[in-house]
């Protein structure tokens, strides 16, 4: 098996610049949508104090917004890892006898061991979430806590993702990471030592990124609507490969946006005594 089995050779670089482009476009749209919710959520502010609270609430948003897209691509990196691990093993069951020593080493893991290796997955995919937002586009005005909140709504978001692909008919069987991924969403919600109150502000917390997990499915929903048509993404290639290879694009549409500082140009916040000036938006 090669790469080219799971992309498009014939998506060339002048096409990966269009996608790039319209998944660019994308997110400064929903950066303008959350500058108009920032606009509403103020409106009972008096006129002298907005001009103060709307860019300071329109930053944490964006910043929101990019989690939920980091989570959700390092969610998604999971789940297509598993599409197409299982369906290369699928494909040595039927010359099982003449594997090399590598991918004889990898078809004795998978059949013996899938779900550690799974679970080896799930971690690896929560170090690249940490990697992205804490190195590669830094997040520094959001808290652990709404990290760790939109990190939670990236597994819902996911597992809506994988819902449509099942009712669609998609070739290859998503059930396994569903389940891993709700077993670890009820975690998020009902833990050991939880009282019944964290549990109310926990589905409270959900409930008000309700919003964002909206836009991000809109934006991603787009986005694929466009490469499928266009002939960018492969349906032979699996769904899930294409929905993965849009959230790559829309990440680096993020970088892009976030590391020009084009929005804050564009929304000029005044200095507070909690900005830092290694602070990046």
């Amino acid at each position: 098996m090669t790469i080219d089995a799971y992309l498009n050779p014939d998506f060339t670089w002048i096409q990966k610049l269009l996608f790039f482009a319209v998944g660019l476009l994308g997110v400064l749209v929903c950066n303008f949508v959350l500058l108009g919710g920032a606009e509403v959520s103020v409106s009972f502010l008096p006129r002298s104090e907005r001009k103060y609270a709307v860019p300071e609430k329109f930053h944490k948003y964006t910043q929101l917004f990019y989690e939920m897209i980091i989570s959700g691509t390092s969610v998604m990196s999971f789940a297509c890892s598993y599409v197409v691990f299982n369906h290369v093993f699928v494909l040595m069951q039927d010359g099982a006898g003449h594997l090399g020593p590598i991918s004889g080493l990898f078809y004795r893991a998978w059949s013996d061991g899938k779900d550690f290796v799974l679970l080896l997955l799930i971690c690896l995919s929560c170090v690249l979430n940490t990697l992205l937002d804490k190195l590669v586009i830094p997040l520094g005005r959001i808290s652990k806590d709404e990290k760790a909140s939109i990190r939670m709504l990236g597994m819902f978001y996911v597992i809506i993702i994988l819902l449509y692909l099942n009712v669609i008919g998609d070739e290859s069987e998503y059930s396994p990471v569903m389940m891993y991924y709700l077993g670890l969403m009820v975690g998020r919600f009902v833990y050991f030592d939880a009282s019944f109150m964290d549990f109310l502000v926990a589905i409270k917390n959900a409930f008000l990124r309700m919003p964002l997990l909206l836009l991000c499915m809109i934006l991603c929903g787009g986005m694929c609507f466009f490469g499928f048509g266009m002939g960018f993404l492969l349906e032979r290639n699996y769904y899930i490969v294409g929905a993965f290879y849009t959230h790559i694009f829309l990440l680096a549409g993020v970088f892009v946006i976030h590391h020009s500082r084009i929005m804050k140009l564009i929304v000029k916040e005044e200095k507070t005594e909690y900005d830092n000036p290694e602070e990046d938006d």
